[in-house]
């Protein structure tokens, strides 16, 4: 199983930022993605999730109106018992305290509502720096 995400990013406040997470080595729409970030000195911040079988998505309410969470699954062959896809979060209206390592991860839950968010495979991160 591997989540690679993209690489790092430099935003000016005020615009927007999209950063991908391709997933492999398993049947991709199996499983929930979660994206929390970290902020220097902080902890673990949830943002959010997405079901890759149908786009489904939540948003914590911190961000609502702030990001978006979306899916493509049309990469690549699909086998018997994997397939890839990749997932994006795009946030807007970026703002310093947005700065922040932002990490895709495979919740094993099978309960839409979980909050336990106890990853099993995490992305490497994603350093987003805002700053003019």
């Amino acid at each position: 199983v591997q989540l690679v995400q993209s690489g790092a990013e430099l935003r000016n406040p005020g615009t927007s930022v999209k950063v991908a997470c391709k997933a492999s080595g398993y049947r991709f729409t199996n499983f929930f993605i979660d994206w929390v970030r970290q902020a220097p000195g902080q902890g673990l911040e949830w943002m959010g999730r997405i079901d890759p079988e149908d786009g489904a998505t939540q948003v914590a309410q911190k961000f609502q109106g702030r990001v978006t969470f979306t899916v493509d699954t049309s990469a690549g062959t699909p086998t018997k018992d994997t397939s890839t896809g990749t997932v994006y979060v795009e946030l807007k209206s970026l703002g310093s305290d947005d700065s922040a390592v932002y990490y895709c991860a495979r919740n094993p839950s099978t309960w839409w509502n979980d909050r336990e968010n106890k990853y099993d495979y995490w992305g490497q991160g994603t350093q987003v720096t805002v700053s003019s």
